[in-house]
């Protein structure tokens, strides 16, 4: 593997992990999934930390930074702590692990210190979800919705209530909206008439559900064109998809508020209504 040539950033290292993933072994994807969930880690442990962390042996790590191109861990770890000094916030996870440290019996048995915490947790991925998503994204999702004959709206499982309030609102504004539910196992039937001419939102996160990772490529390889909101660049709905939104998540569903998700989709159906007048 080639060296990089110049510095990398940590943006350009996230798209290099995420192009080369399915080319790695296994002991270094699963190395791959912990540094994009736990930037911060990789930043400011050592190899031994970083390997204990993510249930690999040390050298399984220095074979990951080459791999990428690097001369070794410490030259890999610059990047992640630049992103530190750039000021980045911290993951959605981060604080999700302080949240689990913190008072955990305390917080078992008091439901009023539950909800604050959860308010406190939906601000915070509601500031992330600002800072995270850029002007050109929405413009390309609007301009794929906008074109689109039928919009075609993909999210099951946890997922599902956003993919129903996006079908609300749009129906509302008068578009034409297909849910695909799966309900009797129909949603290969209900896709079935997706075209380029239409478009796809698709919504997943962590535990990917197994029939929007099996329909997913089948409807890009149709080339229909795609919006995916997910949680991570190794997301089985990001290979393919025209526009990618990365929204850190809870990673146990249980705790999932699915308020910057509500938000997003929101602001893509809103936004789509007005560029339209």
């Amino acid at each position: 593997m080639n060296k990089p040539s110049g510095p990398m950033s940590y943006d350009e290292l996230r798209g290099t992990i995420a192009q080369r993933h399915r080319a790695l072994s296994g002991r270094l994807q699963q190395i791959a999934e912990f540094v994009l969930d736990h930037p911060t880690d990789v930043a400011l442990g050592t190899v031994a930390e970083v390997a204990q962390r993510s249930g690999v042996p040390p050298s399984a790590i220095v074979r990951f930074a080459h791999a990428l191109g690097f001369g070794g861990f410490t030259e890999m770890q610059q990047v992640f702590r630049n992103r530190l000094v750039a000021g980045e916030a911290p993951s959605y996870k981060a604080r999700l692990a302080r949240m689990k440290g913190e008072e955990k019996s305390v917080l078992g048995r008091k439901p009023m210190a539950v909800l604050s915490r959860f308010v406190s947790e939906a601000q915070s991925a509601l500031v992330t979800l600002s800072q995270s998503v850029h002007a050109r994204e929405l413009d390309a999702a609007t301009a794929i919705l906008t074109k689109a004959r039928d919009i075609y709206l993909l999210g099951l499982g946890g997922s599902f209530p956003v993919a129903t309030h996006l079908a609300y609102v749009l129906r509302k504004l008068g578009h034409r909206v297909v849910l695909l539910d799966g309900i009797g196992g129909s949603i290969h039937e209900q896709s079935h008439a997706a075209t380029s001419e239409d478009a796809l939102v698709a919504i997943s996160f962590r535990n990917y559900y197994p029939d929007t990772a099996r329909l997913f490529p089948e409807l890009v390889a149709r080339r229909v064109p795609t919006i995916s909101i997910t949680d991570s660049l190794l997301s089985p709905i990001v290979q393919g998809a025209s526009v990618v939104f990365e929204i850190q998540d809870m990673p146990e569903p249980a705790l999932r508020t699915l308020v910057a998700p509500m938000c997003l989709v929101q602001a893509l159906a809103i936004g789509l209504d007005l560029s339209s007048d």
